[in-house]
């Protein structure tokens, strides 16, 4: 189903491995406000690989500057390369990298309100040149991973809930084929038990489809369940990668994002105070 164009060769490569490779960018906003500060880090292709940290820490705003809509906030990277498949694509428009296939899901959903359920994810083809019935074919298949939409196909998204809604946004995402896809705080306001069941689907569509994913998300705990491999970002920096097991079972990770510590859950008074103490800050 995903097959992406193959890009032209340059000059700069990432390492075989890697479909993305981000290097050392720093990110300004309005030409004053410094938001990245030397960001770098890599996805392996056919990986999931989550972006962590706290509110403001600058996940948003890597995911965004990689799918080149930090234009659309008058920021802009001045610092750097983004190297996708062997192409700096710093300075390429948000379609062009759609047509490369990335697509970014953004932070809150943006499902068009007054369209319905099937109207929304068929936009996510509008920029494929196949026939009817391969769109219907890959619509059927979006159906597979999320059957809850086809219940509600018919329905306007404004009138669906908040886990119909990720859903249509990632299925959307799906229609146009991509290599990967940036997937910021999909767990942002909804359930325990729909996040489980959104980050089961992620994991399906990269075992099965072989979708690459980068996500940015505050829930380390879940995230780290499901990826591969793992960076943390504070205040606009990378302080901590690695294999989201070892990740898990670091001190500082398991103390400082999932409240516990080697003597057991600690408090959030304990906890709250922790940028006195952390290390990679010293």
């Amino acid at each position: 189903m995903l097959d992406a164009a193959t890009p032209q060769n340059t000059t700069e490569q990432p390492t075989q491995a890697n479909l993305l490779e981000v290097n050392n960018i720093e990110v300004l906003y309005n030409h004053v406000i410094l938001a990245l500060k030397g960001v770098s880090l890599e996805v392996p292709k056919g990986g999931i690989t989550a972006l962590l940290g706290g509110n403001g820490a600058g996940k948003s705003t890597t995911l965004k500057a990689i799918s080149n809509l930090i234009h659309s906030e008058r920021g802009e990277v001045t610092k750097g390369s983004i190297i996708y498949d062997g192409e700096n694509v710093v300075d390429m428009s948000p379609a062009d990298l759609v047509n490369r296939g990335v697509v970014q899901v953004m932070e809150g959903r943006h499902c068009f309100e007054h369209l319905t359920v099937e109207e929304n994810l068929l936009t996510g083809a509008y920029t494929r040149k196949e026939g009817r019935s391969e769109i219907a074919a890959d619509l059927e298949l979006v159906y597979e991973y999320f059957p809850r939409l086809k219940e509600r196909r018919r329905s306007q998204a404004g009138y669906t809930s908040g886990g119909e809604q990720q859903m249509t946004a990632i299925g959307r995402a799906l229609m146009s084929r991509p290599q990967m896809i940036l997937l910021d705080e999909p767990s942002m306001g909804l359930a325990p038990q729909l996040v489980e069941q959104i980050f089961e689907i992620v994991s399906r569509l990269n075992r099965e489809q072989g979708v690459t994913f980068l996500l940015a998300e505050q829930n380390t705990n879940v995230a780290l369940r499901y990826a591969n491999t793992g960076f943390i970002l504070e205040n606009g920096r990378v302080v901590m990668e690695g294999n989201a097991k070892e990740l898990r079972e670091n001190p500082d990770v398991k103390e400082f994002y999932l409240g516990m510590s080697d003597t057991g859950r600690k408090s959030y008074r304990e906890v709250r105070s922790y940028r006195r103490r952390k290390r990679w800050l010293a």
